[in-house]
């Protein structure tokens, strides 16, 4: 509530989302069990989860969200696993591809095609961040495509 900006660094989503998506899978029977031992709280587990899953590379090990968030690396590992269970069984609340012919594609074709390719117009789906290794450097501008894991690989944004 105090410092909204910190909560969007750290687990890369709005807090009001974030509500929003906890209240769609606390019911679900993943979170439930029969044990003595008791889960973590939905809530905690969510915020591993979008902690782990919002940073890449060697910037956030299961080690460095354990010691982020004072649990054991098994509970990062399990925290994720249950958390990505609700989600997937949720796929159709979450994720939505609107029809082809949709004002929104319609909508999205124009945009890309003015600010970016026009190559790219009948595109649909994007991806933050994900590097997708060359087989070969690329004849033209291929010292561009060179990257820090010493491949040859596109960038995708």
């Amino acid at each position: 509530d105090h410092c909204p900006e910190l909560f969007r660094k750290k687990l890369c989503i709005d807090p009001n989302t974030f509500d929003f998506i906890l209240d769609q899978i606390t019911d679900h029977p993943i979170f439930m069990n029969n044990s003595p031992n008791k889960q973590l709280p939905v809530a905690l587990q969510l915020v591993i989860f979008l902690n782990h899953a919002g940073h890449y590379g060697n910037a956030i090990t299961p080690e460095d969200v354990r010691q982020w968030a004072g649990v054991s690396i098994g509970s990062v590992i399990n925290c994720t696993h249950c958390i990505m269970i609700a989600l997937l069984d949720q796929h159709e609340k979450f994720i939505y591809f609107p029809h082809v012919n949709a004002i929104k594609m319609e909508k999205a074709r124009v945009y890309v095609e003015e600010r970016t390719c026009v190559a790219w117009c009948n595109g649909v789906f994007a991806v933050d961040g994900l590097a997708m290794k060359l087989m070969l450097k690329p004849s033209i501008y291929g010292k561009t495509f060179y990257d820090r894991k010493c491949n040859y690989s596109l960038n995708c944004q």
